[in-house]
């Protein structure tokens, strides 16, 4: 059966999706976007992802106005693609749209607006048994809060991880840990969740901030500080975090063995509680 995604206010088989070459998306990488995981056909976070995408939106200029649909779009792809009863990711990216090649932002064009489901299970042996990581300098812009498409620094940085057989990159700027490339990290020290806080270099993650939630609602106590690449080596707990990764436990790092090696009490409680909530 063939795929079917959404493009432009429609929805089609994806063989038939066109999109211009003189995309600003294509040329400029001039988009954003986001990932909104369901669980057996229902969204979690729906409204934290939307009100992620309208700030990123708005930080870009870029003038789209209809994000009160993509519920609905969102939730046609999953019924289309008979995902209602899996884990599944929907990938939406929202693009400037089509204008001749010019450096600054044109007035008046209709942004590109592509979507499609996917299957998104969760990487069990991962979730339970933990992951290796590495570190690399954070190469990327200035931006990081921005969720937009220019993304060729995350994939390189994760490329490295993939080359050697970790489960991510640990970002590290100016000696203190940013971000990975494609989830939040978090610390456990001494029964105290630590993180980076929000800022323009890391992305406000939706998954990081239903940590802190539980962390909240249980009387687990956290920082939301800048934390030294030594000082992670050090945690008796890490926490990969993300729409994709959920709560995944990094139990080494480079060729440091955090903690005993396994994945930690307060890490396993806060995995217990989302899902619950999922």
């Amino acid at each position: 059966m063939s795929e079917t995604v959404y493009l432009n206010g429609e929805f089609m088989a994806k063989e038939e999706a066109r999109i211009s070459p003189n995309d600003r998306g294509f040329i400029f990488a001039d988009g954003v976007y986001e990932v909104a995981k369901y669980y057996n056909g229902k969204p979690f976070r729906y409204a934290d992802h939307l009100k992620r995408l309208e700030r990123s939106l708005a930080e870009l200029e870029i003038d789209y106005s209809e994000t009160e649909s993509l519920e609905a779009i969102f939730d046609e792809l999953i019924n289309r693609n008979n995902l209602q009863n899996k884990h599944a990711g929907v990938y939406l990216q929202i693009t400037r749209g089509e204008h001749k090649r010019v450096h600054h932002f044109p007035e008046n064009i209709q942004s590109t607006v592509y979507a499609f489901a996917f299957e998104l299970p969760s990487f069990k042996d991962n979730l339970e048994n933990g992951i290796r990581v590495i570190t690399h300098e954070d190469i990327r812009w200035q931006r990081c809060d921005i969720k937009s498409v220019s993304l060729l620094p995350n994939t390189m940085l994760y490329n490295k991880a993939v080359k050697v057989g970790a489960g991510e990159c640990v970002l590290i700027r100016n000696g203190m840990v940013t971000e990975a490339t494609h989830s939040s990290v978090l610390g456990v020290k001494n029964g105290t969740v630590i993180t980076c806080p929000l800022s323009n270099l890391i992305l406000p993650g939706i998954t990081r901030k239903v940590i802190l939630e539980i962390c909240t609602a249980n009387q687990i106590p956290f920082e939301e500080r800048e934390l030294c690449e030594a000082e992670m080596l050090a945690m008796d707990d890490i926490i990969i975090a993300g729409t994709g990764s959920e709560i995944t436990p990094a139990i080494q790092v480079n060729d440091t063995i955090i903690g005993n090696g396994k994945p930690g009490k307060i890490t396993r409680f806060i995995q217990d509680k989302f899902f619950v909530l999922v």
